[in-house]
């Protein structure tokens, strides 16, 4: 009898109904009820990392990008919006909140590179793999904290910018700008902004270079996968910082042409995200 495709509510469903499939086929052995170890990590580490992603996406390419450009159409919906109205001060917070989303984005990502480093069939619906993962409830939690993050520092640059240039908006980008790097009141704008997002992006890096790969490859529960992560973040403070650095520059690369870099820059990020994983937990 031939199959037939579903609406997505179906298909979503039925994909989460196999969880128990999936745990039994393609799911890494999981672990007992004892805390995964971690290992110190060098900048070599990274730099592997980095090299192994880039061989991740030149392997699937174009798997890769066609699901990929997914993002820059959702940042350009979410830039769309912000330009409404009397939004236009939040452009900028929107396109640094990628940082506090990123690591949910790269969920299908981080996919992709467990199976083909498990040797399994690699396709772009392998993405929605993740559905089917008897973690998935988990892995929503932890994908709420990120997005509660990101609204919370959309309404902080919100009252920033009311704190400092007043609450009436700019009538255009282009006033915004002029206002934020011509005054005082601007200046005290961007560095109160960027002090508040580093802070909101340390605890989102903390939180999430490690949990959301771990809960997908292992079985976790969200406590233990949240503080194997603080743990490697606070043991390997010099790496996970440099990573966080590669992270906002690559973004802001990949940003700056229209958002289009995005579907390369988002991939070797997701792809080295799984492979510092494996570098970081035992």
């Amino acid at each position: 009898m031939p199959k037939t495709i579903g609406n997505p509510l179906s298909w979503t469903m039925n994909a989460l109904g196999s969880a128990a499939g999936y745990a039994t086929v393609v799911a890494t052995p999981a672990l007992s009820g004892a805390p995964p170890q971690t290992r110190r990590l060098a900048l070599s580490d990274l730099k592997s990392a980095l090299r192994k992603g880039w061989e991740d996406l030149a392997a699937m390419r174009s798997d890769v990008m066609f699901a990929c450009m997914l993002y820059p159409l959702m940042g350009a919906v979410l830039l769309g919006l912000a330009a409404q109205g009397a939004m236009t001060h939040l452009l900028f917070p929107v396109l640094s909140g990628f940082a506090l989303v990123g690591p949910v984005a790269g969920l299908g990502l981080y996919e992709l590179s467990r199976r083909r480093e498990a040797g399994l069939e690699v396709g772009w619906a392998s993405m929605f793999d993740v559905l089917r993962s008897p973690r998935f409830p988990r892995i929503v939690g932890l994908a709420l904290f990120n997005g509660v993050i990101f609204m919370a520092w959309l309404l902080l640059a919100d009252a920033i910018h009311a704190a400092t240039l007043g609450p009436a908006r700019p009538a255009s980008l282009g006033a915004l700008i002029s206002e934020a790097v011509s005054t005082p009141a601007g200046w005290a704008m961007i560095v109160i902004g960027t002090g508040v997002g580093f802070l909101l992006a340390a605890a989102v890096l903390a939180v999430s270079v490690v949990s959301f790969p771990l809960l997908l490859d292992r079985d976790v529960s969200l406590p233990v996968a949240v503080t194997t992560s603080v743990r490697v973040a606070w043991e390997n403070p010099g790496v996970i910082g440099a990573w966080g650095l590669v992270v906002a520059v690559g973004l802001a690369a990949g940003i700056l042409p229209v958002l289009v870099g995005l579907i390369v820059v988002l991939p070797v990020l997701g792809h080295a995200t799984w492979h510092l994983y494996r570098a970081a937990v035992v």
